[in-house]
C-alpha cells in the first residue's frame, strides 16, 4: 500500500519520449487546421473556395483526408508510443532492455510519416483516413502507413523485451499497473493491426503498384474494420491508464481496486478486436448471423467500460472526500478543478460518457440503419478520439512535457481556459452533428456545396461552425502552451515536476496471480478472434472477386 519509490529517468530516455511528443503535436498542429475549416464550410463560411487556399490545397476532401490521417492516426500513434515508453520505463523502474529496438521502430514511424505525407500533400491520396477501396491512392501512401504501423510494432517489441527482463528479475511480483496497462495496449494494437497489415500488403499495395488489376471492396473493408474499431481502444486505453494510475494521485486519492482495473484491461484485450462487422451492417456480403455475433460482442465490450466508470469514479470520490467533500455529490466540487491536467481528464470523462452511449446506439442494428453514414457518426467519434483520448492526452502532457524537459508549464491558468474551451466547443459541435445526423445530413460531404439544404438544418449547421471555431482557438492555445513550455528556461531541480503515481487502496501484491498472467488471456483473445472472423474471412477469400478497378474521384 505504500507509495512507489521515485525513479529518475535518464536524460536520453526523456529526450526519446520528447521526440515522440514533438512529432505528435506537430501532426496535431497541421491536422487541426482542416477540421475547423470543414465546420466553417458547413456553416456557410467556405474558406476552401478562396483562391489563396486552393493555391495550397485542392479540395475539401484533401483537407478532410489530412485532418483524419494526421489527427486520428499520426497524433495518436506518436503520442501513445511515447507515453507508453514513459509508463514502461517509469513503472518498471528500469531502462529499455534494448533501446536500439525502440529507436529503429521510432525511425521507421518517422520515415513512414514522411512517405505518406508526400502523396497526401500532392493530392495523390485523397481517399480519407478510412481509404476504402475501390478509391485508389498512390502507392507511397500505402507504404507510408505500413511503415508507421510496423514501426509501432517494433517499439512494442522493445517494450515486451523490457518487460520480460523485469519479470525474470522480479518473479512473483505483480507487474506495476501502469506498465501492465501500457504493454497490454500494445499487445491489443498488434493483434488489431493484423487486419490492416494484410489489407495493405496483400491487396491494396499490389493493386496500387499495378501488379494486380482489381480489388475486392468487401474483403478489404472487412480487413479494414478488423483494425478500424479496435483503433478506438488503442486511443482510449492510454487515457484509461492515466485515469486509473495517475489521476487518483492528482486529486489526492487512491486507486479503488487494482484487481478490477486489471480485469477491465484483460476484457478490453479479449473483446475489443472481434466486433468490426457492426461497421458493416449495410454491407450485403456479410451474412446477418455474423452481424448479430459482432453486435453482441460490441455490447459485451461495454462491460469493461462500466468497470472503468465505477473504479475511476470511486477513486475520485476517495480523493474528493479526503479534501473535505461531504454528501452524495459534494465530493465532486472538492476535486482540484483548478489544475488544468485534472480538469482536462475529468471533462474528457464527462464527454466520453455520452460517446459511450452513442456507441451502443451505433451497435444496435435497427438504429444503426438510421444513423449510418450520417453526420451522427463523426459527431460520435469526436466524443471518443477528440475528447476521451485527445483531451486526456492534453491533460497528461501538462505534466509529462514539464517532466521530460525540466521546464515549468507555461501559464497554467491559460491551460485551464484552453481545456474548458475544448469542452464547450466540443459540446456545441458534437451535439449539432448528432442532431443534424438524425435529420439526415450525410457525412463526408461539403454541405455548403449542396444545391438544396433543408431549412431545419440551418441553425444546427451554424452551431457546427461556432463549435468548430471554439475548438480551433482551443487546440492552437494548447500548441502554443506546449511550445513555450518546451522553449522556456529550466526550473531548479527542487521545483521540477514529479510524475503522479497513485497508490492502490489495497496492496497490489494481494491482486490474484491469474490477473497478472498473460498466456490464458492471449489464448482466449486469439480464439475469440478466430471464431468471430475466421469463417467469414475464409468464405470471402474463397469467393473473392478482385475485379474492381481503381477510381480517382477527387
Amino acid at each position: 500500500m505504500s507509495a512507489s519509490t521515485k525513479y529518475e529517468m535518464t536524460a536520453s530516455d526523456k529526450r526519446f519520449i520528447g521526440w515522440h511528443m514533438l512529432f505528435a503535436i506537430a501532426a496535431l498542429s497541421i491536422g487541426s487546421l482542416f477540421g475547423p475549416l470543414q465546420t466553417f464550410e458547413h456553416a456557410g463560411w467556405d474558406i476552401y473556395a478562396q483562391p489563396w487556399f486552393q493555391a495550397l490545397f485542392k479540395s475539401y476532401y484533401q483537407g478532410l483526408t489530412l485532418h483524419g490521417v494526421l489527427n486520428a492516426l499520426i497524433w495518436t500513434t506518436f503520442f501513445i508510443t511515447g507515453f507508453t515508453t514513459f509508463t514502461v520505463i517509469y513503472g518498471l523502474k528500469r531502462r529499455l532492455r534494448y533501446p536500439i529496438v525502440n529507436h529503429v521502430g521510432w525511425w521507421m514511424m518517422v520515415v513512414g510519416l514522411v512517405t505518406a505525407a508526400i502523396p497526401l500533400l500532392l493530392d495523390w491520396a485523397t481517399v480519407l483516413y478510412t481509404f476504402y477501396a475501390p478509391m485508389k491512392a498512390h502507392w507511397l501512401f500505402y507504404v507510408g502507413l505500413t511503415l508507421v504501423v510496423v514501426g509501432s510494432w517494433i517499439e512494442g517489441y522493445g517494450f515486451y523485451l523490457t518487460y520480460y527482463a523485469w519479470r525474470k528479475e522480479n518473479p512473483g511480483v505483480r507487474t506495476p499497473l501502469m506498465s501492465f496497462m501500457g504493454v497490454l495496449n500494445m499487445v491489443m494494437w498488434q493483434i488489431a493491426t493484423i487486419g490492416i497489415a494484410v489489407e495493405i500488403l496483400f491487396f491494396l499495395l499490389p493493386w496500387a503498384l499495378g501488379l494486380t488489376k482489381g480489388v475486392d471492396p468487401l474483403l478489404t473493408r472487412t480487413l479494414f474494420w478488423w483494425t478500424g474499431h479496435p483503433l478506438v481502444y488503442f486511443w482510449l486505453l492510454p487515457a484509461y491508464l492515466s485515469w486509473y494510475t495517475m489521476l487518483p494521485k492528482q486529486v489526492g486519492g487512491k486507486l479503488f481496486s487494482d484487481s478490477l482495473a486489471r480485469l477491465a484491461f484483460w476484457l478490453f484485450l479479449v473483446l475489443s478486436v472481434p466486433l468490426g462487422f457492426h461497421h458493416q451492417f449495410v454491407d450485403p456480403g456479410v451474412p446477418q448471423g455474423w452481424k448479430m455475433v459482432h453486435a453482441f460482442l460490441t455490447f459485451s465490450v461495454f462491460l469493461p467500460s462500466m468497470f472503468t466508470l465505477f473504479t475511476v469514479t470511486a477513486s475520485l470520490e476517495i480523493g474528493g472526500r479526503a479534501r473535505g467533500g461531504k454528501g452524495w455529490l459534494g465530493w465532486i466540487w472538492k476535486l482540484p478543478w483548478g489544475d488544468p491536467s485534472v480538469a482536462a481528464q475529468l471533462l474528457a470523462g464527462i464527454l466520453f460518457m455520452f460517446g459511450g452511449i452513442g456507441g451502443l446506439i451505433n451497435a444496435s442494428y435497427n438504429i444503426n440503419l438510421v444513423v449510418h453514414n450520417t453526420a451522427w457518426v463523426p459527431g460520435h467519434f469526436h466524443l471518443t478520439v477528440s475528447s476521451a483520448a485527445t483531451l486526456s492526452f492534453m491533460g497528461i502532457s501538462f505534466w509529462l512535457v514539464p517532466y521530460i524537459t525540466g521546464k515549468k508549464l507555461w501559464k497554467p491558468k491559460l491551460a485551464l481556459v484552453q481545456v474548458w474551451l475544448w469542452f464547450i466547443g466540443m459540446v456545441i459541435f458534437s451535439n449539432a452533428m448528432h442532431v443534424i445526423g438524425l435529420l439526415g445530413a450525410p457525412r463526408r460531404t461539403p454541405l455548403g456545396l449542396a444545391p438544396y439544404i433543408p431549412e431545419e438544418w440551418s441553425g444546427h449547421l451554424l452551431r457546427i461552425g461556432i463549435g468548430g471555431g471554439i475548438l480551433f482557438i482551443s487546440v492552437y492555445l494548447y500548441i502554443i502552451i506546449m511550445a513555450v513550455t518546451a522553449l522556456s528556461k529550466k526550473v531548479p531541480a527542487d521545483e521540477q515536476v514529479e510524475p503522479p503515481v497513485a497508490e492502490s487502496l489495497h496492496d497490489p501484491q494481494q491482486t490474484p496471480a491469474w490477473l497478472d498472467r498473460w498466456a490464458i488471456w492471449l489464448v482466449i483473445a486469439l480464439a475469440l478472434l478466430a471464431i468471430a472472423y475466421g469463417p467469414q474471412i475464409v468464405d470471402q477469400l474463397m469467393h473473392m472477386g478482385a475485379t474492381s478497378p481503381g477510381f480517382k474521384v477527387w
